[in-house]
């Protein structure tokens, strides 16, 4: 099959067999939350994996039937991949017809020898480097491919790991990047819903192509970690309440400030003393 021809079969299944699960969600996700607005000019950040691959297939979509104008480009960093890892990358790329635009740092390397959270260290760095490449392209939003199900495990991480109720937002403002914005359109989509949208279109993508991870990364096996203990507790407690996803990700909309011992605004903290 050419490579043309598979990219619109991957289209039309989005349009046609994923249509409830994944394109109305990504609509959705940029309604409520008002990710998109005339004028923009926005980086779609791809890493290489399904997420975001599927999201850069999104916005080719979007782009077809967008009732404003606005641009796209679609960007690809090299933190320091292996070949194999960046000719995956580059393959899927021209596979799905996506016209990607790959700049290239060191990060691996600077963080490869970093012995306390290197992997904060990591994406902090990452994230540094997609605003300034957007910035410089001319864009004032990027796109990130984080999903429903990266939002209720950060929900559970905070509160039990991090002592504290947190979620990762749809959108925020750059506190270092001015003009810039973070968006998430990917938010309200489930993992089980791309994992079947990959797997129905016979597409393999990068799994973890982090250099102290290399021997996973074009395979499916996932890394021990703090994010899959949650994934497992969630399963867990799905068995016994099936609803708990959906109320994980919907405690974060219904605080009630007056049943809260104390809470930030700000940076500043506040308690519920102040005015009892």
């Amino acid at each position: 099959m050419q490579n043309s021809d598979k990219a619109k079969e991957v289209e039309r299944s989005i349009n046609k067999r994923f249509h409830k699960g994944i394109w109305s969600r990504f609509t959705a996700a940029i309604n409520d939350y008002e990710l998109i607005q005339e004028g923009d000019r926005i980086a779609v950040c791809i890493s290489g994996g399904k997420d975001s691959m599927l999201m850069a297939k999104l916005f080719q979509e979007l782009k077809r039937h967008n009732k404003f104008p606005f641009e796209v480009e679609y960007i690809v960093m090299d933190p320091g991949y292996s070949r194999a890892n960046r000719e995956q990358i580059e393959y899927n790329a021209k596979l799905l017809n996506v016209p990607v635009t790959i700049f290239e740092s060191n990060i691996f390397e600077s963080v490869f020898h970093v012995e306390k959270s290197p992997c904060y260290l990591c994406a902090r760095m990452r994230r540094g480097y997609l605003y300034n490449q957007a910035k410089m392209m001319g864009c004032n939003k990027i796109a990130l491919g984080h999903h429903y199900d990266d939002v209720i495990e950060t929900i559970l991480m905070s509160m039990l790991y991090a002592g504290q109720v947190q979620t990762m937002m749809p959108k925020l403002h750059s506190t270092n990047f001015d003009g810039m914005e973070l968006i998430r359109p990917m938010y309200l989509i489930r993992e089980d819903e791309i994992k079947r949208w990959r797997d129905y279109n016979d597409l393999t993508f990068l799994q973890c192509a982090c250099k102290f991870t290399e021997n996973c990364a074009v395979n499916e096996k996932e890394n021990l970690s703090k994010r899959l203990e949650i994934k497992n507790m969630i399963r867990e407690m799905k068995k016994i309440n099936p609803q708990v996803e959906n109320n994980i990700f919907k405690s974060v909309e219904n605080v009630n400030l007056d049943t809260v011992i104390a809470y930030k605004k700000n940076s500043v903290k506040h308690n519920f003393l102040e005015c009892y």
